[in-house]
């Protein structure tokens, strides 16, 4: 009666209470685990009246009315969960198993002595990573196959103090036996399905993007392997060489991570009390930051301090700050790139803030058409992903822009003496604004977060080109410190 993939999915079932089957269908999973002897009672549910009567046919079929109940419910919305062992929720998509667990978990109706037992047709990486976030935790998982088709079946349990959290790489390969040959074979689709991306990316000209991708096809191959933590220093100094740093910055490998080697690595604009928590719950052993961690000399290190908590997890830090600023494939070259690819861009762009040979703080470009400051203030918005753009009250159209990340807005007067007529830059003093409306330039603030988080892209394009064989994030907590009223 059943194929491959419920006959998996009934050999997990547990048989020590209630089972219940979500989205049952014909009911055949049911009648199997009463027919085997393995349950005495099975709820079978579904948010249709359709397949219930198909399920009722196939109760009445095999003679178990006794001992199945029929329900019509969405989801677990009208499923008694007394008494039940095991909740079985096969054949839906991976968001929609998601969204029903999420529920449970909110009303309050989940424990954490019923056995999940999850087959997602689709999402399985959302499906996964989404489990850690509504108190789950993935217990195993296996390949089910049936034809050309493989199955991801994933058991679970609510266990709400278990401190996880899936890097996207993790969300992908899941937790499977990596020496089961179907493990092998769904590894090496899902490889293929990433270089497919890849290439797709790249022909839209998205590289960092398509280097990701890249990275995730070899990983699936080859697996997530350790680095050595110097040799990844040693690559980001060659980049961004440490010793290019202003003398007030404190760029370096600021926190030192206590062994030799680690494998999964998370990006972040700051290091905060919420980085370092993502961190360990991903069990990244290293963070790579654009502002340093440690700036001012410290007497005291309070228990609330992010260096503190580094240092009681274990976890190194490495900063790029000023250096990153300043090198040509840095901040501000990200936004270079950026600009030139969303405006026609005439000649080549010209260092802003010269800082001798190839460096220079910024950089000032040539527009091929005027813009109004409406538009360049839209495409920003675009660029960084900011809420909102503040602009001065300057109205004549844009033919020379000069931009800085970060506070560049002491940068004004250099602007308007190397002949811009906009200067983009964050954390704009209201002196500034007041001198950039008495000398009729366009100024715009995109904010200090926005025009420098846009960097972690390319250096986890460049860290991944180099090192494909690490698991390396971009920290979900490198978010905007500000809310907006």
């Amino acid at each position: 009666m059943l194929d491959n993939r419920l006959k998996k999915i009934a050999e997990l079932v547990s048989g020590e209470g209630i089972a219940v089957d979500v989205g049952t269908d014909h009911a055949y999973l049911a009648a199997e685990l009463v027919k085997s002897g393995k349950c005495s009672k099975v709820i079978a549910s579904d948010v249709k009246e359709g397949p219930l009567d198909s399920a009722r046919n196939t109760v009445e079929k095999y003679g178990i009315q006794d001992n199945v109940e029929l329900v019509l419910s969405d989801g677990l919305e009208n499923v008694s969960l007394d008494g039940v062992s095991d909740i079985v929720i096969a054949g839906m998509g991976g968001e929609t198993i998601l969204e029903i667990m999420s529920k449970v978990s909110t009303d309050g109706r989940a424990n954490e002595e019923t056995h999940w037992i999850l087959q997602p047709m689709t999402k399985t990486e959302v499906l996964r990573k989404g489990l850690y976030d509504y108190g789950f935790a993935i217990k195993e998982e296996f390949i089910a196959e049936e034809g050309d088709k493989l199955y991801n079946i994933i058991t679970a349990d609510y266990d709400p103090n278990y401190l996880c959290d899936l890097t996207e790489t993790e969300s992908i390969m899941g937790h499977l036996d990596e020496d089961d040959p179907l493990t092998k074979k769904y590894y090496s689709r899902e490889s293929d399905r990433c270089s497919k991306v890849a290439e797709s990316l790249k022909k839209a000209g998205k590289i960092c993007e398509a280097q990701h991708y890249e990275a995730l096809a070899a990983k699936l191959s080859n697996g997530v392997s350790n680095v050595n933590v110097n040799d990844i220093i040693a690559f980001l100094d060659s980049l961004y060489p440490f010793d290019m740093q202003e003398k007030w910055d404190n760029s370096g490998y600021l926190v030192e991570y206590p062994l030799d080697e680690c494998s999964t690595v998370l990006l972040s604009l700051d290091i905060t009390n919420e980085v370092v928590e993502e961190a360990f719950k991903k069990s990244a052993e290293l963070i790579i930051s654009h502002h340093p961690v440690i700036f001012e000399p410290r007497k005291r290190i309070a228990s609330n301090d992010p260096v503190y908590k580094l240092i009681e997890n274990c976890i190194g830090a490495v900063c790029l700050h000023t250096n990153l600023d300043i090198t040509n494939g840095g901040t501000n070259g990200v936004i270079l790139t950026k600009l030139s690819e969303k405006l026609g861009v005439k000649g080549d762009p010209e260092p802003f803030e010269e800082l001798g040979g190839d460096n220079g703080l910024g950089w000032i470009i040539e527009l091929d058409e005027e813009i109004s400051p409406k538009k360049l203030a839209e495409v920003c918005k675009e660029i960084f992903g900011c809420e909102y753009v503040r602009t001065s009250k300057c109205g004549k159209m844009i033919k020379r822009i000069a931009f800085c990340s970060g506070s560049g807005g002491s940068m004004l007067k250099l602007a308007m003496e190397k002949g811009c007529d906009a200067l983009i830059t964050g954390d704009v003093k209201h002196d500034v604004w007041i001198d950039a409306n008495n000398y009729g330039i366009s100024l715009l603030d995109c904010g200090h977060f926005h025009t420098e988080n846009i960097v972690l892209w390319e250096l986890r394009r460049a860290l991944e080109e180099k090192f494909p064989q690490l698991d390396i994030e971009i920290a979900e907590s490198s978010v905007d410190p500000c809310e907006y009223v």
